[in-house]
């Protein structure tokens, strides 16, 4: 072996190499340090798939990325499929772990095994690059690289985990917009902040779009001046030799325009089966709260005693998987506004009624729905008998003649709402009406997120596969209570024609507002009579 190489590599220097510049080698050094797109152009060699090692050639809107990352602490990209994205940013991190000393960097992907990849490519161009421009090598893993100037180089999956263990100068954030969603809102909550907190930390994010999720918020954000990062789109037609027959082609070859239009347009949409309009979903804001806690709470609107609000509940097994959630709503008058929500899904069926109560509290004692249709009976009856809550709504049901809804006395208290069928349909038909005419505002982006992957599968609507609808759930229970007769009655709304509104808007809504022979009887709330020792509807 060597002792001029690392590991007999002889791509490669070891850590206590020496070498001995010419004038010349200086002067393009230096060149190449001050100037990260001269040098990728000049000495980053890649793979291509049919002349195999070439030079890595930068078209126009490469070289507009490069300098991108390099003027700006955060940068977003929004780019096309097959646009040689990745490899730019490689280039850009092979430049700055050879002219920055003592530098930590993290190239992050969606999956383990497409970080891996990129480092690799990382390491291809640098066993390349000619001897006078590389640095020693002290190590050289699947996973890692070091550098005898002190610059490092990491590859991990995107998680909160693996970021929030270490402190680097600059991180990439491949295809975010794919990283499965409880991750990326676990990253968001608990180490973007930490991330973002430095003085000299630069964030890269690059990705092909993939539903309304945080990528979607922080490109909106970014695009709107909202937040500190700097967006580049690139669109397929910035890449030379692309024109309408190669869109017509491709378009032909994977499935359609609307796949084209997502692959290749970058479009957030990937489906035409949402509950809410396309159309409408691509309108949707969102605002930044102005309250976060790790739990998942999110402010938006602080509490007013001269408001109405309304708590809708989803309660979950909290192991990691769904969610337990509630959404407080303003309903004092038209449009309604999302003012809080919440969602957790560690918390236990025991703890999640004290958190109810906590911000319950908060915002004046709402009128609180619960879903009662599995644990979820748990929370309502802690609620009521351990906390002694007031204000709890819920839907009785009478049989009569095996078709009509009936109310089960004390032996059978019903506190909340069962999610029947027919309820889900009412609910989603009314929230479909209030959404898409603007008589409710969403504000959380998780909202937004879960709604634009909300679809039609069969007669019922549902979380895509693998996906959430936690926080939607709420907002469909908010729905069927708002179609109840009363309900501008029971909330002291102010406005008091919303079943007729709601009805008249509904006249050509796709999911017809109908409960079938599971219909509730209006919402009514309980507590002891005076005359009676039994739970009522009063």
């Amino acid at each position: 072996m060597s002792i001029d190489t690392y590991n007999g590599n002889h791509g490669l220097p070891p850590a206590d190499a020496t070498y001995n510049y010419t004038v010349e080698e200086l002067r393009e050094f230096v060149k190449c340090s001050k100037d990260p797109t001269y040098f990728i152009k000049t000495y980053m060699k890649i793979i291509q798939v049919d002349k195999g090692l070439v030079p890595f050639t930068l078209w126009p809107f490469q070289e507009r990325m490069i300098d991108c990352y390099h003027e700006n602490r955060y940068s977003i990209t929004m780019c096309s499929r097959q646009v040689g994205k990745s490899t730019t940013v490689i280039g850009y991190f092979l430049w700055y772990i050879l002219f920055n000393t003592n530098v930590r960097t993290c190239i992050s992907a969606n999956k383990q095994k497409t970080a891996v990849d990129l480092l690799g490519r990382l390491k291809l161009a640098y066993e390349n690059l000619p001897r006078f421009l590389q640095q020693g090598v002290v190590s050289w893993a699947k996973m890692e690289i070091e550098l005898a100037n002190g610059a490092s180089c990491f590859a991990a999956a995107t998680s909160s985990s693996a970021v929030r263990g270490g402190s680097y100068n600059i991180l990439l954030l491949d295809e975010f917009a794919f990283v499965p969603e409880n991750i990326a809102n676990e990253f968001y909550a608990s180490t973007f902040p930490t991330i973002t907190s430095g003085k000299t930390t630069k964030l890269i994010i690059v990705s092909t779009p993939n539903g309304m999720n945080l990528f979607h918020k922080f490109w909106s954000e970014a695009q709107s001046g909202d937040n500190d990062f700097k967006p580049l789109f690139v669109h397929w037609s910035d890449v030379p030799g692309r024109d309408e027959r190669w869109k017509e082609d491709t378009a032909r070859n994977i499935g359609g325009p609307e796949k084209f239009a997502q692959e290749y347009e970058c479009s957030f949409l990937s489906t035409s089966y949402t509950l809410i309009r396309s159309q409408v979903l691509q309108t949707l804001t969102h605002s930044k709260p102005i309250a976060t806690t790790e739990t998942g709470y999110f402010e938006f609107v602080p509490p007013d005693s001269t408001r109405s609000y309304v708590m809708t509940v989803d309660t979950a097994s909290g192991q990691g998987l769904d969610y337990s959630a509630f959404v407080i709503v303003d309903v004092t008058d038209m449009p309604y506004r999302v003012v809080a929500t919440y969602a957790n899904n560690r918390i236990t069926t025991m703890e999640f009624p004290q958190v109810i109560m906590e911000y319950a509290l908060r915002y004046f004692n709402p009128w609180l729905m619960v879903e009662v249709m599995d644990i979820g009976r748990d929370v309502a009856f802690i609620l009521s008998r351990d906390h002694e809550y007031e204000k709890l709504m819920t839907a009785v049901t009478e049989k009569r003649l095996g078709q009509r809804l009936t109310f089960n006395s004390k032996m059978n208290r019903h506190l909340g709402l069962r999610m029947t069928a027919g309820v889900k349909r009412s609910g989603c038909a009314v929230l479909k009406t209030l959404v898409e005419n603007q008589h409710l505002i969403l504000n959380d982006h998780r909202d937004v997120q879960q709604l634009s992957v909300f679809v039609q599968r069969g007669s019922q609507c549902m979380a895509e596969v693998g996906h959430h609808d936690d926080l939607v759930m709420p907002l469909v229970m908010l729905g069927w209570v708002s179609l109840q007769p009363n309900f501008a009655e029971i909330t002291t709304t102010r406005a008091l024609d919303v079943y007729t509104r709601l009805v008249t808007e509904s006249k050509d809504n796709p999911i017809p507002i109908e409960l079938g022979d599971e219909r509730p009887t209006p919402v009514g709330i309980f507590g002891i009579d005076d005359d009676d020792p039994y739970w009522v509807l009063r």
